[in-house]
This record gives C-alpha cells, sequence and structure tokens, in this order.
C-alpha cells in the first residue's frame, strides 16, 4: 500500500536481472557478497541507463528473489521502473517511449560486465570462501576459468511494460515480499517421510503440476533461500532512494500534473494513513477479525495480552 501511494502517472517497466546457474554453488558459500554485487550490479546498471539514455535520474525498487518454482537456487532481482527519469536539475520530467525502456541486450552485457568486475575484485581481495565441493576454485588459474565460461554466457535480462498496470507488478511482488520459497497453500501432503507439493512449470506454459521429495531434500531447498541475518531485500534507487523519496515523488507529480488533490482542490498528503490489522482486514477482505466466527454477533473484547515466553527471556536473563 505504501508502494503504491508513491506510483506516478506515467508508463512502468518490469525489468528481472537473472544470475546464470554457475553462480549458484559459489553463492552457497558466499550469499551476502553475491547478493551485494547483485544490487549493486543491477542500481549501476539501470543508473547509467537511465543517464546517458534519457539524461537524468531513474527511480526504481529492486526485490530479491533466489527460488524457482521447485526450491531450487534462482537468483534474479525484480525491478519496478516508471517509464521515465527527473532531470538532473529536477525542472522537467524526461519519458521514455511508451513501450521501450532500454534494450535488454545492451542492458545484460553491462550487467554482466559491473557483476564479474565486482566478483573478481572479491576474490582478489581474498574476501571469497571456497568450501566443499568449489574448493578446487580457490586457485587463480581455477577462478579464471570459471570467469570465462560466465564471460562466454549471455546473462538474460527480461524487462517489459506491465500490460495490467504497475498496480498489479506490486501484488505480484508484493506477495513474496515476506515469505520465503514456498507458501502452506503449496504443501499437498506430509507423509511417510516425503512432502508433495505444487508448482507450475515455467517451460511448459506455466502447467500446474506436482512434486514429491523425501523431507530431507525438501528441507534442504528451502533453507537454500534463508537470507543472511539483517540482509535488506527490498531497496530503493535512484529518484525512490530512502533519503529523498518523498520529496522527489512530490516533486515528479508536480512535473506530471498529477498532484492528488482533496474534493475541496487543496493538495492531499502522499503518504498513507497508518490503519489497525482490523481495519486492513476488512478493507481488504470483507471480514471484521472482532465479529464471532460462528454466532456473527459477539465482539471480541480484550481482556488481557499474554505475551510469549521468547519476548519475557531477556528480562528474565537479566535479573
Amino acid at each position: 500500500q505504501d508502494r503504491k501511494s508513491e506510483l506516478l502517472p506515467t508508463g512502468y517497466f518490469h525489468a528481472v536481472f537473472t544470475l546464470p546457474h554457475e553462480i549458484n554453488p559459489l553463492a552457497l558459500c558466499n550469499r551476502k557478497i553475491i547478493f551485494d554485487i547483485l544490487f549493486k550490479a543491477v542500481s549501476e546498471t539501470l543508473l547509467e541507463f537511465g543517464r546517458n539514455n534519457l539524461v537524468g535520474k531513474l527511480g526504481f525498487l529492486a526485490i530479491l528473489h533466489t527460488w524457482d518454482q521447485t526450491l531450487m537456487d534462482h537468483i534474479h532481482l525484480h525491478c519496478v521502473v516508471p517509464g521515465g527519469v527527473l532531470s538532473f536539475d529536477k525542472t522537467a520530467w524526461i519519458s521514455a517511449g511508451e513501450n521501450y525502456l532500454f534494450s535488454v541486450k545492451a542492458l545484460s552485457k553491462v550487467f554482466r560486465g559491473k557483476f564479474l568486475d565486482y566478483l573478481s575484485r572479491e576474490f582478489t581481495t581474498g574476501e571469497l570462501v571456497f568450501a566443499g565441493k568449489i574448493s578446487g576454485l580457490a586457485g587463480a588459474k581455477e577462478f579464471s576459468s570459471l570467469m570465462d565460461i560466465l564471460k562466454s554466457k549471455d546473462w538474460v535480462v527480461y524487462c517489459k511494460k506491465p500490460f495490467a498496470g504497475p498496480e498489479k507488478v506490486l501484488d505480484y511482488i508484493g506477495r513474496y515480499t515476506h515469505r520465503v520459497a514456498i507458501s502452506n497453500n503449496r504443501i499437498i501432503n506430509v507423509e511417510n517421510g516425503m512432502v508433495t507439493f505444487s508448482y507450475r512449470d515455467r517451460k511448459n506454459a506455466d502447467v500446474r503440476k506436482t512434486m514429491t521429495l523425501k523431507a530431507e531434500e525438501f528441507i534442504r531447498r528451502f533453507l537454500l533461500h534463508v537470507l543472511p541475518k539483517r540482509f535488506v531485500r527490498i531497496r530503493h534507487f535512484g529518484f525512490l532512494a530512502n533519503r529523498y523519496k518523498k520529496e522527489n515523488v512530490q516533486k515528479c507529480r508536480e512535473l506530471l500534473d498529477n498532484l492528488p488533490t482533496d474534493r475541496h482542490g487543496s493538495q492531499q498528503s502522499l503518504e498513507v494513513p497508518e490503519k489497525t490489522t482490523q481495519e486492513l482486514m476488512l478493507e481488504l477482505t470483507g471480514v471484521d477479525i472482532n465479529i464471532c466466527p460462528c454466532c456473527k454477533k459477539g465482539t471480541l473484547r480484550i481482556i488481557r495480552e499474554i505475551v510469549p515466553l521468547w519476548k519475557l527471556k531477556p528480562y528474565m536473563d537479566s535479573s
């Protein structure tokens, strides 16, 4: 809801930057480094294209995903990008084409170059860890061979205008921002040490299929996607960077002549008013969570809150 309040009256593009699967074993041992490099390479690539092609500052949000439908490694960034830039002196909004932002082939080459440059720097400074099956890559010659393989590949970049509008892209991405890999409704059966879940076969027209794995393998795949502690997976860049976002969005709306007003013609605040859990549930689902689900007449009345033990433990330990 907060992100929707910041949407501008312009076309939006949905861009996805994907790492080649050859990087997956290295990422498993160096998750924070690889993810940080990914954010850095993607943000610098998009900002550079905005600066050189549109002559202004681009603004976008990026969300890290690390999984595919079968819970295997599939490291990629989803980006929601307005179709235009704010001029460097903040006096004009410069629009991109209605159905075209940047060349995906050019984006792919620049993205690949920036990522591999940062990866090479991390190897040179000795920051990368080579453990287990990738211990053989620790030598300069072996690592150079991996780099040659990565340089020879065409890296996948997808960039398309969302047909249903930017709100739909935000809805799609929003379903994954606070989840990890799989939701409960996809788990069909758990018994006899086996887990069966549903997935969409992306290579076969999104046909829904089922997969059954041993519980240990299911857990192994699930744990591949637990992020490093305190890692920020949603980041904002360009004119949407957190520090100046509010004033920049306001300025863009002024330039696009689309400031929201109330019925008296006064400008409204772009901030979304805080809502209680009850208000949000009623608005989104039509269900009043304070009404008894059985008799539909009784109303929940809070007598006291039971504090969980894990919240009390720090105080108990200190005393």
